[in-house]
Order: C-alpha cells, then structure tokens, then sequence
C-alpha cells in the first residue's frame, strides 16, 4: 500500500512572488514553523540538493535528511524526492502553482510508501502529511500575503 496526499491553498498575491518565496530554499525556516535549518549541499541548474533539519519533535529527537529539488518555472511546478528516505521506501513531492483570480493556487502532492520497520504506516503518515500540509501552507499564505501587502506601491495622491 502507497500513501498519496493533494492538499492545495489559495494565496492573494501574484505568482511570481509565490514562486520567489516559496523555492526559496535559504529562507525556509522563516517560512516554514517545522524547519529549523536548511543546508545547501549542491546546485546544477535548476536542481538543488539541500538537508532539511527540523525542530525537535515532543519527544526531542531532531529530524533530518537529503531532498533533491527541480524548479520548472516555465510550468510553475517542482519535483522532489527525499535521497535520504529515512523511515520511508520513497518520498515524491509535486508543488504546482496555477495564477487565478484571487491570485495564487498552490497545491502540492507527495507519493510516497513506509518502510515495512517504519514506526508508523502509510495511513499514519498520510494523515500526518494532510494535518500538517494545511497548517503549513496557511503560515506560508500568511506570510506571503503580509509581503504582498508590503510591498505594494502607496496610491498616488491626488489634489
């Protein structure tokens, strides 16, 4: 059995600042809650494979592993498997992003199956993913919606 998950959000802010901030790896752990740090290890064109090092979890174990990542912005989508699985016999992830009316839809799906020794099952993890997924991607709307409004130019003042 394989685990799959497709959670999406809409963000009010045009797409080429949510491509920016969001594939913009450096800056993960300001845009993340989960991620304390992210080390850069390669960079080949679009291709970066970086350690992802999470917080420590209730239990004080800090979570860590290799992902590679491929930007396509032409398609405004990214690829990414995890090179160091961990607990998981794979871990696929597709971020697709699609410009709308209200902005932006970002949406992002990962296949992906448990080890057999796994201390949790595909179920488990799928749930886990779903929770966590939304809660992340509503910091990060948060977060970039606050940019936007940052970043916009002053209405001209008029006599």
């Amino acid at each position: 059995m394989a685990g799959h998950t497709e959670n999406a959000i809409t963000i009010a802010a045009p797409v080429d600042l949510v491509w920016d901030m969001t594939n913009d790896l450096e800056n993960w752990p300001r845009l993340f809650s989960e991620y304390a740090s992210v080390d850069i290890l390669s960079r080949e064109g679009n291709r970066t494979t970086f350690r992802l090092t999470m917080h420590p979890d209730e239990n004080g174990t800090v979570w860590s592993w290799v992902s590679e990542r491929e930007t396509d912005r032409d398609t405004l989508s990214v690829k990414a498997r995890r090179v160091e699985p961990g607990p998981f016999a794979y871990m696929n992830i597709r971020w697709r992003y699609e410009e709308v009316r209200e902005g932006t839809r970002m949406v992002w799906t990962q296949d992906f199956e448990m080890k057999p020794d796994a201390p949790v099952d595909d179920a488990w993890m799928t749930d886990n993913i779903n929770r966590n997924s939304k809660v992340q991607m509503a910091l990060i709307r948060d977060r970039i919606e606050k940019a936007a409004t940052e970043h916009r130019p002053a209405p001209a003042l008029t006599d």
